[in-house]
C-alpha cells in the first residue's frame, strides 16, 4: 500500500511560547499590582485627583491592551510546503487571479502592468490561470496597457519558463537589484535577454507614449457602463519555434453611477467574483493589488499544498502570504505596523484559527464567500434574493469542476458578465451582507476574514524563505498616516457594528482568537493612552504633582519591572525577526506618531460619522513618488510634508516635554528632589529623545521636508496657553 506523504509541515515555536507565557505570568502580576497602587493612592489624596484618574484609567486601558495582545504570542508557528508532492498537472484545480486598480494617477500604470505580467509566468498549469484585471477607475490608459501588456507577455512568458526564471516582473528582473539571477546562465541566455529587454523597452515607451500624447486617458469617468474585454492566444517561442500556451487576460470595469453607492474595493471585489463566475469560475482565487507583484512563480503550488490538503482542506477558507515591499530601508522609519503584523502577529494566529485577510497576497476558496464551512452543498433556495437575478451566476455556483472552452469571449458570454457588473445588480440581495465581501467597513479585507471564522472557516500563514509577493511600501509620513488613519476608522465601524468579536456570535471561536481580534480592533482608542501619558505628568510637573513613587520605593520597581520587560519584549521580537536596534527605536517613534495623530483623527471622523457630518474617506494610497522622496527615505530623514493638523499635534507634544523637561530638572536641583520627580522627568526624557526627528525638522532643517515655521510658533504658543490653565488639573 502506497503510503502518501504529507503536503505541507508546521513547527510550534515552542521556546517562544513558554518564554511568552512565563512573561505573562510575571508581568500580569506586576500589573495587577501596578492598579492596586494606582486604585488605593487615589482614595487617598486630596489634590490632583483628575490627573490621578487620568492617568488611572490610561494604565488600565495599557494593561488591557498588554492583555489582549499575548493572544498572538501564545502558539507561534511557522509552515513549511512541499509543492514536489503535488499531484499532476491535470489534478491541479483552476485558478483565478484577481489584481485590482483604481487610478492611474496613484497607481502607476507601468506598476500595474508588471504585476499583471507576473501573474501570467506564474508556475501553473497556463490552461487553469485566468488573470483578471479590475480597473475601479475605467480610465482608458489601462485597457490600452493591457492590450500592449498582453502582446508583450507573448514574449515574456516562453523566456521566463524556457530559463525558469524566479523574478517574473520585467521591471524587477531587468533592474540591478537582480543581477544574482543573471549568473550561471548560458551564452544564448544573454543574446535573449538584450532582445527581451528591448522589446520591454518598446512596451514601455508606448504605453508612457500614450499618457503624454493625451493625458486624458488617466482620468477617471464617475458615470460609465460596465467594459469587459476578453484577451486571449497563444505565443511562440522565437527561438524554439514552438507554441506555448500563455493564461488568458480579463480586463474588467464595472458599471458605476453617481446616484448609486458603489461600495469602494469590496464592491470592485464582489463584481469581480460574478464576472469571473460567468466567465472562469475557477474554485481558487488570489487576490492582488496592483503594486504587488509575482516575486516567485511558486507560489501557486505552495497555496496548493494546503488547500489540497484532505485533512484540512473541508474548513479551509485562504492561504495567507506576507505583504513584503522591494523598495523599504533596512531601518524602515514609515512601514513597521505591517511588519509586526507579518512577522509577529499572524504567526501567532496561525496557531490558533489562522490570520484575517489582510488586503493583498491570498489565495481564497471561492465557495467560502458564499456559504459556512459545515455547510455541504451551497443552499440555492432563494437564490435569486441571495445571489442576483442571473441564472447563468447562480448555475456557476454549483459548478465544481471548469471546463473552459472555446466560446468563453463569445457575445453571449461578455453580455451575461456585463449584466452582473451592473451597479444595481446587487439591489435586494445579500451581497456585502452575508455573500461576497462585506460592505460595513471600510477595511472589508479584516472585516470579512474575521466573518469567515465565526462561519467555521480557518486560514493559514505561510511565510517562505523567499517572498512570493513584493509591492511598494510607503515612502513618506503623509502616505502613512493617511493610511493608518483609514484603517482604524475601519476598526471602529466593525466595533461599533453587529460584528464586533465579544457579542457576535462568541461561543463559535475560540477565546484567543477573540482576544486578538478584540485587540486589533480597539487600537483607535491607544490614542487616549498615548495622549495621556505625553501631557497629563508633564502638566503635573508644572504644578508640582507627583504621579509616580519615589525611587527609593518599593513601589517604583513595579514601574520599572512593566516598563523594562515590554520593552525588552518589543526588542526581541524585533531581532528575532531579522530586524535591528536603529529598527526597534524608529518602531517605537513611528508607533508614537500613529497613535497621537491617525488614531485621534480616526476617533474623531468617526465621530462625525455618527452626528451625520462627514461620511468616512476610503482615502487611496499614493503608489508614485515625489523626486527626491526616496532619497530622504534612504537615509532615514522624515519627510514631514503633511496634513498640518498631524503636525500640530506632534510639536506641541515635543515641545510641551521639552519644556516639562527643562522645569523638572530646575525642579529637582533648586529643591534636591530628584528622588521624587525621577519619573515624571524620565517620561519626558524618553518622549524628547524618541522625538527628536521632529525637533531637528522643527529647529535644524531647512529643506522642503522640514516642519514649517508657522506650526512651530503655534505650538510654542498652545504650550504656554496649557502651561497658564495648568491650575486646571489642582
Amino acid at each position: 500500500m502506497e503510503i502518501k506523504l504529507p503536503l505541507h509541515a508546521y513547527q510550534v515555536h515552542q521556546s517562544r511560547a513558554t518564554i511568552n507565557k512565563i512573561h505573562t505570568l510575571v508581568f500580569s502580576i506586576s500589573l495587577l499590582s501596578l492598579l492596586y497602587y494606582r486604585f488605593s493612592t487615589l482614595l487617598q489624596i486630596t489634590t490632583g485627583k483628575i490627573p490621578w484618574l487620568l492617568i488611572t484609567m490610561s494604565e488600565f486601558l495599557l494593561s488591557l491592551f498588554w492583555i489582549l495582545g499575548q493572544a498572538f504570542r501564545w502558539r507561534p508557528i511557522s509552515r513549511t510546503a512541499f509543492p514536489e508532492r503535488l499531484p499532476s498537472d491535470e489534478s491541479l484545480p483552476p485558478i483565478d487571479v484577481f489584481i485590482f486598480t483604481c487610478d492611474p494617477k496613484k497607481e502607476p500604470t507601468i506598476g500595474v502592468m508588471n504585476t499583471l505580467l507576473s501573474a501570467l509566468c506564474l508556475d501553473y498549469p497556463p490552461e487553469k490561470l485566468f488573470v483578471y484585471l479590475s480597473d475601479d477607475g475605467g480610465a482608458p490608459i489601462m485597457l490600452y496597457a493591457a492590450g500592449e501588456a498582453y502582446n508583450f507577455a507573448k514574449l515574456w512568458v516562453p523566456f521566463c519558463k524556457k530559463y525558469g526564471i524566479k523574478t517574473i516582473a520585467p521591471e524587477a528582473f531587468f533592474s540591478s537589484l537582480n543581477d544574482e539571477e543573471h549568473c550561471h546562465m548560458s551564452s544564448e541566455f544573454f543574446e535573449n535577454l538584450q532582445d527581451i529587454k528591448s522589446r520591454y523597452k518598446v512596451f514601455k515607451q508606448l504605453v508612457e507614449n500614450a499618457v503624454q500624447n493625451d493625458e486624458s486617458c488617466l482620468t477617471s469617468t464617475r458615470d460609465r457602463p460596465a467594459c469587459i474585454e476578453v484577451m486571449r492566444g497563444n505565443a511562440i517561442d522565437e527561438l524554439d519555434k514552438r507554441k506555448v500556451e500563455i493564461p488568458n487576460i480579463v480586463y474588467v470595469s464595472r458599471e458605476k453611477r453617481s446616484n448609486h453607492h458603489h461600495n469602494f474595493k469590496a464592491g470592485a471585489i464582489n463584481a469581480l467574483l460574478r464576472v469571473s463566475g460567468i466567465i472562469s469560475n475557477a474554485p481558487y482565487v488570489l487576490f492582488l493589488d496592483c503594486d504587488m507583484y509575482c516575486n516567485d512563480p511558486a507560489s501557486a503550488r505552495q497555496a496548493m499544498c494546503f488547500h489540497l490538503d484532505p485533512q484540512i482542506s473541508s474548513s479551509l477558507a485562504f492561504v495567507h502570504f506576507p505583504q513584503s515591499f522591494y523598495n523599504v530601508s533596512k531601518n524602515d522609519i514609515y512601514n513597521t505596523p505591517l511588519r509586526t503584523c507579518m512577522k509577529i502577529w499572524w504567526h501567532g494566529l496561525d496557531g490558533l484559527m489562522g490570520p484575517p485577510i489582510t488586503g493583498t497576497c491570498f489565495y481564497l476558496k471561492r465557495e467560502a464567500l458564499y456559504k459556512n464551512s459545515a455547510q455541504g452543498d451551497i443552499n440555492l433556495f432563494d437564490g435569486e434574493r441571495r445571489f442576483g437575478c442571473s441564472d447563468a451566476f447562480i448555475a456557476s455556483i454549483c459548478r465544481k469542476h471548469v471546463v473552459i472552452d472555446k466560446d468563453v469571449a463569445s457575445n453571449k458570454v461578455v453580455e451575461e458578465a456585463r449584466a452582473v457588473a451592473s451597479s444595481t445588480y446587487e439591489e435586494n440581495t445579500q451581497w456585502g451582507k452575508q455573500i461576497g465581501f462585506l460592505y460595513q467597513s471600510v477595511v472589508e479585507d479584516l472585516l470579512t476574514g474575521i466573518f469567515l471564522n465565526y462561519k467555521g472557516w480557518n486560514s493559514v500563514f505561510y511565510d517562505p524563505l523567499r517572498p512570493a509577493f513584493l509591492g511598494t511600501g510607503t515612502t513618506n509620513l503623509n502616505d502613512t498616516l493617511v493610511q493608518n488613519k483609514r484603517w482604524y476608522s475601519g476598526f471602529l465601524q466593525i466595533c461599533f457594528s453587529q460584528f464586533f468579536p465579544l457579542t457576535y456570535r462568541p461561543s463559535r471561536v475560540p477565546i484567543l482568537q477573540i482576544m486578538a481580534y478584540l485587540y486589533i480592533l480597539l487600537l483607535p482608542f491607544n490614542t487616549f493612552l498615548v495622549l495621556c501619558h505625553s501631557t497629563i505628568p508633564q502638566l503635573c510637573l508644572f504644578n508640582g504633582i507627583k504621579l509616580y513613587p519615589k525611587v527609593s520605593d518599593l513601589w517604583f520597581a513595579i514601574f520599572l519591572v512593566i516598563y523594562l520587560s515590554s520593552l525588552i519584549q518589543t526588542l526581541m521580537e524585533v531581532l528575532i525577526t531579522g530586524g535591528s536596534l536603529k529598527l526597534f527605536w524608529n518602531e517605537q517613534r513611528l508607533a508614537f506618531f500613529i497613535r497621537s495623530t491617525s488614531n485621534l483623527f480616526a476617533c474623531f471622523g468617526y465621530l462625525k460619522k455618527c452626528i451625520g457630518m462627514k461620511e468616512i474617506d476610503f482615502t487611496l494610497t499614493n503608489k508614485s513618488s515625489k523626486d527626491g522622496e526616496m532619497i530622504k527615505y534612504q537615509m532615514d530623514v522624515y519627510d514631514f510634508e503633511t496634513d498640518r493638523k498631524f503636525l500640530l499635534i506632534l510639536t506641541t507634544i515635543v515641545s510641551l516635554n521639552i519644556t516639562s523637561l527643562a522645569i523638572g530638572i530646575r525642579r529637582a536641583i533648586m529643591e534636591e528632589t530628584y528622588n521624587e520627580w525621577f519619573g515624571q522627568i524620565f517620561l519626558s526624557l524618553i518622549i524628547t529623545v524618541l522625538n527628536y526627528p521632529l525637533i531637528e525638522g522643527m529647529i535644524i532643517r531647512k529643506d522642503e521636508g522640514r516642519i514649517p515655521t508657522s506650526i512651530t510658533l503655534l505650538s510654542i504658543l498652545l504650550v504656554i496657553v496649557l502651561y497658564q490653565a495648568r491650575v486646571l488639573l489642582l
